[in-house]
């Protein structure tokens, strides 16, 4: 299965499951995809997405960083909830 097709049938089993903060997750996700075939007039691919995906995490670790310093642990638990749920469309690392 695509990526794109992956995280179209995810989002619609956050919705029916309710699950709000999964599906806040992934709609920020499926905005940023959008946007950038708009920018760039293209139809994005598991590459482009899978850049995008790594953009998002590593602004999500910088938050929860700058969150963690502020004192602020139930904004740093959003954004490491929200790294888990775009990790998981990542491929796996090697060891």
């Amino acid at each position: 299965m695509a990526l794109r097709d992956q995280i179209q049938s995810d989002m619609k089993d956050a919705m029916r499951a309710h699950d709000t903060a999964r599906l806040n997750a992934i709609r920020m996700l499926w905005s940023s995809v959008k946007q950038k075939e708009v920018d760039e007039r293209l139809t994005a691919d598991d590459a482009l997405i899978t850049s995008i995906i790594v953009k998002a995490v590593k602004e999500h670790k910088d938050s929860a960083e700058q969150y963690g310093k502020g004192g602020r642990e139930d904004l740093v638990e959003k954004e490491n909830f929200e790294i888990g749920v775009l990790s998981a469309y990542l491929p796996k690392q090697l060891s």
